[in-house]
């Protein structure tokens, strides 16, 4: 089948808008308490993820949903799991090498650089990590994990299904960030970032509420992050 010019541009662009995912973070008058209890979150949960360089199913589901206020963003995932790998460990501890987690990456100004890695195992262990650019286009391989959140709040709870987890983060902490270019979001604000889950069990799978294409870097895809859109 020939295909023309103006054919192939529409196919391209068809193609990209279903690849491409906005993840609508839904404004809260809420008071939200970190507590691993999800009984009481109104907004709606986006998934089940799927293995984040294929897109195949995965074998033990996870689901996010964000919201936000004035001062905070606020995720929470659910996630089976019928053997949770893992411990209570320090602050800051390479959890992503040994333990079940879910992570969001977060990169306000949408540049590839200087965005936020956020941990949390099923034992609310945490980690905080700024990625200043994962691609030698822009220097290489560069991150700290001495970046510190202030006043992130971090809890799990584990339920009959696996385990439940609650992030708050202040914008505040977040205009600390060098070269970060941060503004306190409104209303129509995108950020872009992805949200991510490791599940360490008789089979290790990396997920991903949006998948990638690029097998390069693993997670650290900036410029296939999807869209966080903040609304009303």
């Amino acid at each position: 089948m020939k295909i023309t010019k103006i054919g192939l541009f529409f196919l391209l662009l068809f193609s990209l808008k279903n690849y491409s995912q906005n993840i609508p973070v839904y404004k809260t008058t809420e008071t939200i308490i970190i507590d691993g209890d999800l009984s009481d979150w109104k907004t709606t949960f986006l998934g089940p993820f799927v293995i984040h360089n294929s897109g195949e199913k995965g074998t033990q589901k996870t689901f996010v949903s964000l919201s936000w206020n004035d001062k905070n963003l606020y995720i929470a995932y659910r996630s089976e799991d019928s053997k949770i790998v893992g411990t209570l460990q320090m602050k800051d501890s390479k959890i992503y090498e040994t333990d079940d987690l879910v992570e969001i990456f977060l990169d306000p100004d949408g540049d590839g650089k200087n965005y936020l890695e956020i941990g949390v195992n099923a034992f609310s262990a945490n980690y905080d990590m700024l990625i200043k650019c994962p691609s030698s286009t822009c220097g290489g391989w560069n991150a700290s994990m001495t970046f510190d959140i202030a006043e992130i709040e971090t809890i799990s709870k584990t339920t009959e299904e696996g385990f439940c987890t609650e992030i708050k983060i202040p914008f505040s902490s977040l205009e600390k960030i060098k070269n970060g270019h941060f503004i306190n979001p409104k209303a129509g604000t995108k950020w872009r970032g992805n949200t991510f889950r490791i599940d360490y069990g008789d089979t290790t799978e990396y997920l991903a509420l949006q998948q990638y294409k690029s097998l390069k870097f693993g997670f650290h895809q900036p410029q296939e992050f999807a869209v966080f859109e903040f609304v009303e």
